[in-house]
């Protein structure tokens, strides 16, 4: 130790050794950080494989929920223009003679399929139309259609939403 504090001055011991604390510390915090950026790696890693494993599913969900839905509203649409067909098989030529529909009638109902008000009542409502009861078949028919194919989108966007959303919060 004498050779020591006679070879070198107390400053400059002091200067070594806090030379090495620092090089100490500094080895410590580049461990620290690389932890730490190996922790940050692994936690991104997961988030992707879970990013990756809901697409997945959702594409699960999408594909079949187009499917069941898609082929409800093509049956839909289908049955309906048969039901358009066939209002002249059951509604015939002498049913129609039978039954005037008149120009109130069909105020009333276009104000109905608008949201509209109808409003007061008028003597030419009491006039034929000039409809045939063929026709409001037809109509009543095409119109039941197109109620049953947005309910039929309704349910199924329903249905995918929920879906959906069962997929994307519980992965």
């Amino acid at each position: 130790m004498n050779l020591l504090t006679s070879v070198l001055p107390l400053w400059a011991r002091l200067m070594v050794t806090a030379c090495l604390v620092g090089v100490v510390f500094l080895a410590g915090q580049l461990h620290g950080e690389r932890v730490a950026g190996d922790f940050h790696n692994e936690y991104v890693g997961k988030q992707a494989a879970q990013s990756v494993k809901i697409i997945k599913a959702q594409a699960k969900v999408v594909t079949e929920t187009e499917t069941i839905y898609k082929d409800r509203f093509i049956n839909v649409y289908k049955q309906g223009k048969k039901n358009e067909e066939d209002a002249s098989v059951f509604v015939t030529a002498s049913d129609s003679a039978a039954c005037v529909i008149n120009a109130g009638f069909v105020r009333n109902y276009n104000a109905a399929w608008a949201g509209n008000d109808t409003g007061l009542a008028a003597n030419t409502d009491r006039e034929p139309a000039g409809l045939s009861l063929t026709e409001v078949a037809e109509t009543t028919a095409h119109n039941a259609t197109s109620c049953l194919a947005w309910r039929e989108q309704a349910l199924g966007l329903r249905d995918f939403y929920k879906k959906l959303q069962a997929v994307t919060n519980d992965p």
